[in-house]
Formats: C-alpha cells, sequence, structure tokens
C-alpha cells in the first residue's frame, strides 16, 4: 500500500468512527429531517490546518457533505491546552453528536468536558499511557479512534542519530510539560528506556510553550547536547 492510500484510509476511516457515532446517538436521520446531524472537531493548532480539508474529503465517500447533510463546528486551540479545555467545553453546550479530536491535548480536554458524548481521536499518542482508553482492542468509555506510534519510536530515533554521529553520548529532549501535552510523559519515559539499553545520557527539557524556548536551547547548549 503506498502513502497516499493509506493517508486515505485513516481518513476514511476516522469518517466512518464520526459517522457511526452520530448514527447511533442521533438516530436514523431520515427521522428528523429539519435536524442535521452535527460533529464537532477540535484542532491542536491554528487554522488554516491541513486537518481540516482532509476530514472533509474523509467523509465525502461515506456519502455526507458538510451543509448538506452534515453541520460542523470547528474549533483551533492554537496549540494552547488551557483553549483546549473552553473549547471542549463549549462544544459540549452545543450538543454536538460527537466530538473529534485532534491530537492528544484535544483527547484530554473532550473527556473533561463530557462522558456522555462519544469522541473520536484523531490521533492520539499512547492512549493507553495516557488513560484515555482501557486498551486499544477494547477502549471502553465514550472514547475510540486512531492511536500514533511516535512514543514507541524513541528506539529507532536515537539508533539513527548515531548512524550520524557515531561517538553520540549526550541527547536533549525537547517536550512540553506533562500538564501541556500527557502524551510527553510515555514520549519521553520511551527515549528515555532506549537511552540506557544504548548507554546514551538523556536530558529532557520540558517546556509550557514558545515562550519558554529561548532558556530550553540555553540548556541543552549547557549540558553538552
Amino acid at each position: 500500500m503506498q502513502r497516499g492510500e493509506r493517508i486515505l484510509d485513516r481518513r476514511i476511516f476516522i469518517g466512518a468512527c464520526t459517522a457511526t457515532l452520530v448514527g447511533a446517538r442521533g438516530g436514523a436521520f431520515a427521522q428528523q429531517p429539519a435536524k442535521l446531524p452535527r460533529i464537532g472537531v477540535l484542532i491542536s493548532a491554528a487554522p488554516p490546518h491541513p486537518f481540516t480539508d482532509a476530514f472533509r474529503r474523509g467523509l465525502q465517500p461515506l456519502g455526507y457533505v458538510e451543509g448538506e447533510n452534515l453541520a460542523i463546528e470547528w474549533r483551533y486551540t492554537g496549540g494552547r491546552s488551557d483553549r483546549a479545555a473552553a473549547l471542549a467545553a463549549e462544544l459540549v453546550k452545543l450538543d454536538v453528536d460527537v466530538i473529534v479530536a485532534h491530537f492528544t491535548p484535544a483527547v484530554r480536554a473532550a473527556m473533561v468536558a463530557t462522558q456522555t458524548i462519544p469522541i473520536v481521536m484523531a490521533p492520539a499518542g499512547a492512549p493507553v499511557q495516557s488513560g484515555f482508553v482501557d486498551s486499544l482492542a477494547r477502549p471502553g468509555g465514550n472514547v475510540t479512534g486512531l492511536s500514533g506510534m511516535d512514543a514507541e519510536l524513541g528506539g529507532k530515533r536515537l539508533q539513527l542519530l548515531r548512524e550520524v554521529i557515531p561517538n553520540l553520548a549526550r541527547v536533549a529532549v525537547l517536550a512540553s510539560s506533562v500538564s501541556t501535552d500527557p502524551f510527553s510523559r510515555p514520549f519521553v519515559d520511551d527515549m528515555q528506556a532506549a537511552a540506557t539499553i544504548a548507554g546514551i545520557r538523556l536530558g529532557p527539557v520540558l517546556v509550557n510553550g514558545p515562550g519558554d524556548f529561548e532558556n530550553a536551547f540555553t540548556t541543552m547548549a549547557k549540558a553538552e547536547a
């Protein structure tokens, strides 16, 4: 399967999950012709973002078109976890049928906002470790969707770095604070486990936002990463 086909399949899968959950919560669309099913989409970034068009294209093969037989409430956090919480609560007040949560901070915010409206991860990194689902096979609760594998690639990242720098001894990891993004914990933990096996000293540097970048890179430079 080519990369383009995988991306299309992923879009269709997210769309299928969303459409199925909308139907399950709202009943048959034909029974309520005056009210369009409504999806809330919470994106962990600022507009414009590629996910918006990708999501629309993922719904089209399933016969759903925004504004015709489906309403979509788009919300963008700008990468701010505090804004994610407020926007998730706003979508709940709008009584959307499903919330599609783009990336881990959006999933967490949606879960805090509601335990009844279905949530589709699109995707979330390490959802089991983050406490979003009971297991990948049986998510439980009101959350389903896609899982990212970034947290499990720490060993491969260090392997590639060592191929470029054979005498690699110290590596810094720049990540969000756990309070900002719960994905940071499994991400850093996986990197730490891989570094221990490889005999590399790892220096995690956690930030709350772009305002911390200057000090973070100063710290990494002093550590001679």
